[in-house]
């Protein structure tokens, strides 16, 4: 194993690094016979808007030892044997727990983390310096069963134009698969759960403007063939694949920005680990800059108020997170027995 290896020389905002690569001949997307080695070119080739897009922030590695189609694991903490120029930043969790967690600043870590079969890369909304408020505004436009990213483009249209409306400026890209995900750079002044609330705000003013096509239901019962908006997302440690990181599906497609005139006829298949560095080549980044325009949330949160003043509350959190104020019961509707909730969504009985 050790002869097999090879070491790649990849340049960065502190000179050339050299990253050595073992099994480089390792097969990551056996569909399309990618391997190791050339999703590490892949990186080096995209690394400069990679790590404008998902560098200075916490990320969570997503891990394929033997190929996407094999067992996969997330990395959060460094591990042992970590370069000294690789370096991690304490964040706290939804548990309240605080630990370290790895931050890519330069290309070079982007393909230390690929020698460790890392196939996504999932940054945090908020920079590593200030890890509790996030200065991106990010909304997962997610296809149901029975739709696809066709469906998603009115609704991804529809919601640039109400992020304009409240003064934001948003940033489409693929989500690698049928979704679409839209950011918006926001001053870095709020907590996540008042940014998840701006989130919800724009949700219900979406869904209320398309409500054959867009639905904020958190039970897959209720949502039907409609495109959900993934709230959810915006919670702390939630993450979505960064812009230009791969992901784990049989083509090795990529989560690839877009300009706004391109979204109505991209087709996400075409964006891929073997066609996107000739791409940006070619076109440039669309998310170049992103943060030269942050806006602000105030409207949102204004739009949050004014719902719950109206009676529409809390949303679910994911089931993983402690039991939050105002949060509505945990449980299916079609299983619900409304005899055994309180109006604070707590049962009250020992065997709800």
């Amino acid at each position: 194993m050790a002869a097999d290896a090879v070491t790649m020389t990849v340049p960065g905002p502190h000179g050339d690094r050299e990253v050595r690569l073992s099994s480089p001949g390792r097969v990551l997307w056996p569909e399309v016979g990618i391997t190791k080695r050339e999703l590490a070119e892949y990186l080096v080739a995209v690394g400069e808007p990679f790590v404008e897009a998902n560098g200075d922030r916490p990320v969570s590695l997503q891990r394929f030892p033997g190929g996407v189609d094999g067992e996969q694991f997330f990395s959060k903490n460094p591990p042992k044997g970590a370069p000294e120029w690789v370096r991690a930043v304490p964040v706290t969790y939804p548990s309240g727990r605080s630990h370290p967690q790895l931050v890519i600043d330069e290309p070079a870590g982007a393909v230390w983390a690929a020698q460790m079969n890392t196939v996504v890369f999932h940054p945090w909304a908020s920079r590593a310096e200030a890890s509790d408020l996030p200065d991106q505004l990010r909304i997962d436009l997610d296809p149901q069963p029975g739709t696809g990213y066709a469906e998603a483009i009115e609704p991804a249209l529809a919601l640039r134009d109400l992020l304009v409306e409240v003064g934001l400026t948003p940033f489409a890209k693929t989500s690698g698969n049928r979704g679409i995900h839209v950011f918006a750079p926001i001053a870095a002044e709020h907590e996540f759960l008042d940014v998840r609330h701006a989130v919800i705000a724009v949700a219900r003013e979406l869904e209320r403007r398309m409500p054959d096509r867009v639905t904020t239901a958190w039970w897959k019962e209720e949502r039907g063939e409609r495109v959900f908006v993934d709230f959810n997302q915006a919670n702390r440690d939630r993450t979505m694949a960064g812009a230009y990181s791969p992901r784990a599906l049989p083509w090795a497609s990529v989560s690839c920005p877009l300009e706004w005139g391109e979204v109505p006829d991209a087709d996400p298949r075409d964006f891929t680990v073997r066609t996107v560095p000739a791409r940006l080549a070619e076109r440039g980044d669309p998310w170049a800059g992103m943060h030269a325009q942050a806006g602000r949330i105030d409207t949102l949160l204004d739009w949050w108020r004014r719902d719950l003043d109206d009676g529409l509350g809390e949303l679910p959190f994911p089931p993983d997170f402690p039991k939050m104020p105002g949060e509505p019961p945990r449980v299916q509707p079609s299983r619900k027995n409304a005899a055994n909730w309180d109006d604070e969504g707590q049962p009250t009985s020992p065997s709800t």
